[in-house]
């Protein structure tokens, strides 16, 4: 079997499109004292208010034990809350506070302009098929 070129694999290919695609959405978090990782665990909460660490760790693909420590410094920073649940008090949702929340509305906006720039940057057959196909490929593991 042949391996691809180094530089034309697949890992290498997908970290240079990150190189690409992250330092206008980093600029954004960094803007709000946020880490990619803060910012991920935001982002799905604004969508569901409250989850499970696992969920969580789950959605965002952050290792559980990291996440740990990720959350320890939000909640510093007042944007959650741990919350003992009342229906079975072995589990802890992460909540997100209204400091939290009010972030949505200031940095959602401009990820969305940032989004739709990269979007742009291809034609839009070739940006669903890289979703696709990179989903197809997520799928199979």
């Amino acid at each position: 079997m042949a391996i691809e070129q180094f530089s034309h694999s697949l890992p290498m290919v997908l970290y240079r499109t990150l190189d690409a695609v992250m330092p206008r959405f980093r600029k954004i978090f960094n803007e709000f004292g946020l880490t990619e990782q803060q910012w991920r665990v935001l982002r799905v909460l604004w969508d569901e208010e409250a989850m499970t660490l696992n969920r969580l760790a789950a959605l965002t693909l952050i290792p559980a034990p990291s996440l740990v420590g990720i959350i320890d410094r939000m909640e510093r920073g007042q944007l959650v809350i741990r919350q003992r649940s009342e229906a079975d008090r072995r589990k802890v949702n992460v909540v997100l506070t209204s400091q939290g929340a009010a972030l949505q509305d200031d940095i959602m906006p401009r990820v969305a302009t940032a989004y739709a720039e990269l979007k742009q940057s291809v034609d839009p057959e070739t940006w669903d098929r890289v979703l696709e196909g990179l989903n197809a490929i997520a799928a199979a593991r």
